[in-house]
């Protein structure tokens, strides 16, 4: 029998900047034995050139020409035979302009001290993490007892346990949350099914990540991950306490932002809100994530209960940068902070809603 070891798998498309820095850091961060899978869908060979002539210790495995969607290249890697004896498996964003070897090191040694899942804690700048800040983060809380800074950070680490599991749920998924997962609701998938395994930890780093803007991203982010997060919470019992250890758990990295780059994004914000549209303001964030998840909770399919949260969404991020550009790092922490204790109120307090 072979000897276990540890892997790394690095998706990526179409970004041949950064993936010799990622497989470096990668590297330098496992030890003897270990093997780097390069999970690519790129529309050119650059990405992939570069991995292949990127020098390394560990043995490396080349997957090209994978369908597009980081969950269907991550799971790809998950099932190659290569990967059968890992006992940690690292999966690093391969659009991080700084990657960090040290970072790399403690997220697998958090899983071989025992945790079936970990991942990177970074501070995020106060327009930055929308989905993680407003919804991802709190709903995670609320349902699970599992308070997790950046859920949906991309630098992660898991179990051998977790990984089997994490293949098998992914086979058994009905079609319309299989695509989900396909794209960028595997981060959400990984996490919580990883979940119910054993303890879930966070690294932080110091410094927020450097990689490019997810913002123009955002209505598919939202419509792969969200119906994920609401299928994997929405049949949970809610613990009975406010989950938030720290007050001031929220790091909201400062920054002044162009006045022409805001106004871009509210308009962009702007033109994407379904119409007519009606805000239904008795109704404020985050309580439409609550209706949105006791929705699927009484048998709405997620992928539904996603599209009516949707505009919700859209208005309160549009809120968030109207205000939160005159507020002081601290104001918005704390205002991050009282909306993820409220979620949580909302969801175990019986008769809050009404």
């Amino acid at each position: 029998m072979s000897r276990p070891f540890t892997a790394a798998i690095l998706p990526s498309r179409n970004e041949p900047a950064t993936i010799a820095a990622v497989t470096t850091a990668a590297d330098q961060a496992m030890g003897e034995g270990a093997v780097i899978v390069h999970a690519d869908s790129s529309d050119t060979p650059d990405t992939a050139d570069r991995f292949a002539t990127t020098p390394t210790r560990a043995g490396k495995v080349a997957l090209t020409g994978l369908r597009r969607g980081k969950g269907a290249q991550i799971l790809a890697a998950l099932r190659r035979p290569e990967l059968a004896g890992a006992e940690t498996v690292l999966i690093a964003d391969t659009d991080t302009r700084t990657p960090d070897p040290a970072l790399y090191r403690a997220l697998l040694d958090q899983v071989r001290d025992g945790a079936a899942f970990a991942i990177a804690d970074y501070p995020r700048h106060w327009d930055e993490a929308n989905l993680t800040n407003h919804l991802a983060r709190p709903l995670i809380a609320a349902t699970t007892g599992h308070d997790v800074p950046q859920p949906l950070a991309g630098d992660l680490a898991l179990s051998r346990r977790a990984l089997d599991t994490v293949t098998r749920a992914a086979a058994e998924l009905p079609p319309d949350l299989a695509r989900c997962v396909d794209g960028y609701g595997i981060d959400a998938f990984l996490l919580l099914t990883a979940a119910g395994l054993g303890p879930v930890t966070s690294v932080r780093a110091d410094e927020p990540k450097r990689h490019a803007a997810s913002f123009p991203h955002l209505p598919v982010i939202f419509q792969q991950a969200v119906p994920v997060l609401l299928h994997l919470t929405a049949h949970r019992t809610p613990p009975p306490a406010p989950i938030l250890d720290d007050p001031g758990a929220y790091r909201t990295d400062d920054r002044v932002l162009a006045p022409d780059r805001l106004t871009g994004m509210l308009t962009t914000l702007a033109n994407l809100t379904p119409g007519p549209h009606r805000y239904d303001d008795e109704r404020p964030w985050p309580l439409p994530a609550a209706d949105a998840w006791r929705a699927v909770n009484s048998g709405t399919p997620p992928t539904e209960a996603a599209d009516r949260l949707w505009p919700h969404y859209l208005h309160r991020v549009h809120d968030w940068l109207t205000c939160a550009q005159h507020a002081t790092a601290q104001h918005r922490a704390d205002q991050l902070a009282a909306a993820h204790v409220r979620l949580n109120t909302d969801l175990t307090t019986p008769g809050v809603s009404t």
